[in-house]
């Protein structure tokens, strides 16, 4: 049986270098990975703004939560990178293009950084690295990221990063700790052609 478009394999995820951080594919098989994974979906302040589709509460729901992602990622429907420092190698977060549309040429951008990371342009700076990686080697005209309504550092790094906002979008997304409630979101959105954001890209 034939791929479709939307779901023609792709090869193995690149490692990108840039503005201080080393991105490079989540291994569902290493336990550091996981641990880190589960670390930070379970930190507070990422359960406040975000509820995963499927409960992620011990290391083997971690571990299955990465290896649906590895399959997405061959699948080409994904692209999900773990965060760390270039210089240290330290993790810091991750971030991630989702719901990739090869035919829309469109994606779905999402992050998170662990706490000692945050307030130090981890996001600002792996968010400017993988747009710029979506649109010149996977070949998409828009990146959408939403975020809660309320979530004012999500919101920030979007702007930072040239995603303009575009309006709500009415019980988009689970309420927090529920999936039986719903809230709304912000949306904001790059394209290719947009410029290139003027923001400097160290903490």
């Amino acid at each position: 049986m034939s791929s479709s478009p939307e779901h023609t394999p792709r090869p193995p995820l690149p490692e990108i270098r840039g503005h201080g951080l080393h991105l490079r594919a989540w291994d569902p098989e290493s336990r550091a990975d996981v641990e880190v994974w589960l670390r930070g979906l379970t930190d507070p302040e990422f359960e406040r703004w975000n509820t995963p589709f499927r409960p992620i509460t011990d290391v083997g729901s971690a571990r299955e939560s990465l290896r649906r992602g590895a399959r997405r990622d061959t699948e080409g429907t994904a692209a999900s990178f773990r965060i760390a420092d270039l210089g240290t190698g330290t993790v810091l977060g991750h971030i991630g293009v989702n719901e990739i549309h090869r035919v829309m040429r469109r994606g779905m951008i999402g992050y998170w950084v662990l706490p000692e990371a945050r307030g130090r342009g981890v996001a600002t700076r792996a968010l400017l690295l993988t747009a710029h990686w979506a649109f010149t080697e996977l070949g998409l005209h828009r990146l959408e990221l939403d975020h809660a309504v309320g979530h004012q550092a999500s919101c920030r790094v979007a702007e930072r990063c040239g995603f303009r906002h575009e309006g709500t979008l009415r019980g988009a997304i689970f309420a927090a700790g529920r999936r039986d409630a719903f809230r709304d979101a912000h949306l904001h959105a790059r394209l290719a052609p947009d410029p290139y954001p003027a923001h400097p890209t160290s903490p």
